[in-house]
């Protein structure tokens, strides 16, 4: 989704299930490793919105890939991976798709946009991938599940959309919007990621497209003029520990929590943080920055996350992947 996470690059063929001797070992890291996709992710929507209060959104972006993806290229060289010509422009495309676009618009939008709508409007991102790959491939499978939640979905994003070009906050209609093309645009890089067929570790890969996607945003947020007015010394510690907090358990702990459970569990039971995510993200938003929790905001709530639900439930009842 473009949920706010770090993506796995690598379209895996097959998934090991953990055996009962391994899963009694784990317990606690399994435990562990789930709290962390369901919590932490969840909770990045509000550490957006608190780090962009005083760093400017694409500047809070780059710097946050910046980190991160040094930090896991690191690992990479330590583990002796090394990225190919192929790997290296396939991660710029990436990168351009997840984080400029996705992950840029996102930044800039929670400028105005409450976390919890902006988690709300990002989880319908699974709904976008299926209508991408299914106009893409130019087969269009369908099932109960799918079309209802495929309706369903877009019907909760209309309701949100619409109540924001009712607000009397200023600009409040585009920065939703932007979190709708945020989505879209990385829905359009899972799907460019799977029909690429790209080979490689899924470690290497993420790290390459971190780097490529953190100097596409440096680069567009100093041409913006990102750079006027902005002085270090004038930015809050709550929004310099936000950055450090997306930057290490956003991008590293969760998505290190990620990548061991797509090794040990089916991909279905993994992606269920995309409907967690979101509720997370309202709670937090509601408890943590007095964000309004109306009953629009309830029902579009109960409308995506049901949305993802059966649309995830529809993909797995398919009988081959679009």
């Amino acid at each position: 989704m473009a949920t706010d996470q770090v993506p796995v690059i690598l379209e895996k063929s097959s998934s090991v299930v953990s055996s009962p001797p391994l899963e009694r070992r784990h317990r606690i890291t399994v435990v562990l490793c789930f709290l962390a996709i369901y919590l932490i992710w969840g909770s990045t929507y509000l550490a957006i919105r608190y780090a962009v209060e005083g760093i400017p959104p694409l500047y809070t972006a780059g710097f946050r890939h910046l980190f991160a993806g040094s930090i896991l290229i690191a690992w990479c060289l330590a583990k002796r991976l090394r990225p190919t010509w192929a790997q290296i422009r396939a991660s710029i495309i990436i990168g351009f798709f997840f984080f400029l676009i996705g992950h840029g618009a996102l930044h800039w939008a929670e400028q105005k946009v409450p976390s919890g709508l902006a988690s709300l409007l990002i989880a319908s991102e699974p709904i976008w991938v299926f209508l991408l790959s299914a106009a893409t491939a130019k087969q269009w499978h369908w099932n109960a599940s799918l079309l209802t939640g495929s309706l369903l979905g877009l019907g909760g994003v209309g309701l949100l959309m619409g109540r924001s070009a009712l607000t009397s906050v200023p600009g409040m209609f585009i920065s939703s919007l932007a979190v709708v093309i945020s989505a879209l645009s990385w829905s359009i890089g899972v799907v460019y990621s799977r029909r690429s067929h790209l080979s490689g570790n899924p470690l290497l890969l993420s790290a390459l497209s971190l780097l490529a996607g953190s100097a596409q945003l440096l680069l567009v947020g100093t041409v913006a003029g990102e750079y006027r007015g902005f002085s270090l010394a004038a930015v809050s510690m709550r929004s310099w520990l936000s950055l450090g907090y997306l930057i290490v358990f956003g991008s590293v702990v969760a998505f290190t929590a990620y990548n061991w459970l797509m090794e040990h569990y089916p991909p279905t039971l993994v992606a269920t943080h995309t409907f967690i995510n979101p509720i997370v993200a309202v709670l937090l938003g509601w408890l943590l920055a007095s964000e309004a929790v109306t009953f629009n905001v309830l029902v579009s709530a109960a409308m995506v996350v049901s949305a993802v639900i059966l649309v995830e439930r529809g993909m797995a009842r398919l009988p081959q992947r679009v």
